[in-house]
């Protein structure tokens, strides 16, 4: 599904997802013919009724028991309209979640760097909105599209059994509902498509706004972003109100071609009743086959009212499939590491080489090996590939040739100059890396993180709260509170990319104290960095050229 020659296009897609719930499908569209017949039940006890009443001259009395049948039968519809609508939402919502799974899993085997290229706020709509756009098309549309052939059929024939001519009159009229429906959805479909995509564009718009509104206020540009803002939610407001339009449409020609058939069986019916019409089954018609005839007559349509109301639930459907299906078949490269054995060695490249869309190869072929409880320093001009080869360490990408190999379930500490740091307690943000721990457990970690006077002046201490990216913290502390986390993690590689960049000169020796005292824990240490005092910490020096290859590996620390 990855190679756009094989990719599937959405409505096939949609359909393998709807297969795998086929029989609750199933039973929603059982459940609604059900409700489909019991509709005719109803009509005939009701034609019944009123002819028994006019004609035979019975009292309520007399028919009691047709109305005691006609209760039963009402309830009967109810409880089957009920099961459809049950059975279309465990469809449907069993259907969602694992349309998410697909894409989750599908971001995390893209990886953190990978999966990073795309906005945040394009992926949550896709994950949100898009996979809810899935809702109506599952519950509704698809037994609805059983329901819009099966239902109509039993009640045409049933007319057809009663006067033949007004089911030829139903039966001209049925074809033309579904041409002009699938004609206008054409044109629903693309326009739901270029809504979402302006959706996804507006979520990213929009969050980019909120997380540089301090650096747009230095500059006196929050009257432009603003604006930028407005135009973009006017765009989506227009592209919604263009989807609207076209939904409207489709229901007008639905009803103006119902209306034209009724009204052509309900004058077929009067004139025949009243004697002015005397050719084929018109002598034949009775109060009773008549008025059943003119009560089945919306009943014919209704199935194809209900499928236009949910038409636009397939333009939603296929146009967010488009998006989703975008993103599923961005190339994975899955290399399973290799098992490491023998010697002291953590995690090793072999002859692995990195590219990036657009720029090439960014580093490598690299033979590389970190030795358990070594420092590793790696330094080149910007560009070279440092954060690169860290990537391949850790995992975060698969090298496109050569290897990776790791000893089994190896545990990866992770930091660099810009820490994730999330909306929460000060706590909460340290158990992302060690979540059982306690709090004592936590504060020591801070202690050792040289953050232990910020704790100490804290009124609420762990429970004090950040905002996302740290808000509340200067760059120094965050870089500190994830140097923490890393304390709690116990993980024996850590690697460190650019860790002391953009600190003042206190915070960058308080930075490369804590680091000393991490390496003092004989954990493997690799740090990306052109820090004297880092470079100072290493066993050995990795330098980089401009290409990307290693120019040489120098033991010692002076290297």
């Amino acid at each position: 599904m990855n190679d756009d020659a094989h990719r599937p296009t959405p409505r096939r897609w949609l359909a393998a997802h709807a297969a795998g719930q086929r029989g609750w499908l199933a039973l929603a569209a059982l459940a609604g013919f059900g409700a489909g017949a019991a509709t005719v039940a109803q009509m005939g006890l009701l034609a019944w009724i009123v002819s028994g009443m006019l004609i035979a001259g019975a009292t309520l009395g007399e028919l009691g028991e047709t109305f005691a049948l006609l209760a039963g039968v009402l309830a009967l519809r109810a409880l089957s309209q009920w099961g459809q609508e049950v059975a279309g939402q465990e469809a449907s919502l069993r259907i969602r979640q694992r349309v998410r799974a697909e894409l989750l899993d599908h971001l995390a085997a893209l990886g953190p760097v990978r999966a990073g290229e795309r906005h945040s706020g394009g992926l949550a709509s896709q994950l949100v909105e898009q996979v809810e756009a899935l809702d109506g098309y599952f519950a509704r549309f698809l037994p609805q599209l059983r329901l819009a052939v099966a239902v109509p059929l039993l009640i045409l024939g049933v007319v057809l059994w009663l006067d033949w001519l007004a089911a030829l009159f139903l039966l001209l009229a049925a074809p033309l509902i579904p041409l002009f429906m699938a004609l206008i959805g054409m044109g629903a479909e693309r326009l739901n498509r270029e809504q979402f995509v302006a959706v996804s564009r507006l979520s990213g718009h929009f969050l980019d706004r909120v997380r540089g509104i301090a650096t747009l206020q230095l500059f006196h540009r929050t009257a432009e972003a603003t604006a930028e803002v407005h135009r973009a939610a006017d765009r989506y407001r227009l592209l919604s109100l263009r989807t609207l339009r076209v939904a409207f449409l489709s229901s007008a020609v639905l009803e103006f071609f119902a209306s034209v058939a009724i009204a052509m069986v309900a004058i077929y019916v009067g004139f025949g009743l009243l004697g002015y019409i005397d050719y084929g089954p018109a002598d034949e018609l009775t109060l009773f086959s008549g008025l059943l005839v003119l009560l089945l007559a919306p009943e014919f349509f209704q199935p194809l009212r209900s499928l236009a109301q949910h038409y636009h639930d397939r333009a939603a459907a296929l146009g967010a499939a488009d998006g989703m299906l975008a993103l599923l078949a961005e190339p994975v490269h899955r290399a399973d590491p290799q098992p490491l054995v023998g010697g002291k060695g953590l995690v090793a490249l072999e002859a692995a080489t990195l590219s990036h869309p657009g720029r090439g190869r960014v580093v490598g072929p690299l033979n590389v090996v970190v030795q358990a409880g070594e420092v590793v320093v790696v330094t080149g001009p910007s560009g070279a590939g440092k954060s690169a080869l860290l990537q391949l360490l850790a995992g975060f990408v698969a090298p496109d040739e050569g290897q990776r190999l790791t000893r089994p379930e190896l545990a990866i500490a992770w930091m660099d100059q810009r820490p994730l740091l999330i909306h929460g307690s000060l706590a909460d943000n340290l158990r992302l890396a060690a979540p059982e721990a306690s709090d004592s457990e936590l504060s020591q970690a801070l202690e050792r993180a040289r953050l232990g006077e910020l704790l100490a002046a804290l009124p609420e201490g762990l429970d004090t709260r950040l905002g996302e990216g740290g808000v509340g913290l200067s760059g120094g502390q965050a870089q500190r509170v994830a140097l923490a986390r890393v304390f709690l993690s116990r993980a024996p590689l850590v690697l460190l990319d650019e860790p002391t960049a953009s600190l003042d000169e206190d915070t960058e020796a308080r930075v490369v104290e804590s680091l000393r005292a991490l390496a003092a824990e004989g954990r493997a240490l690799v740090i990306a960095t052109h820090h004297p005092a880092l470079m100072a910490m290493a066993g050995r020096h990795l330098r980089l050229t401009a290409a990307g290859l290693p120019a040489n590996v120098e033991e010692g620390a002076d290297a």
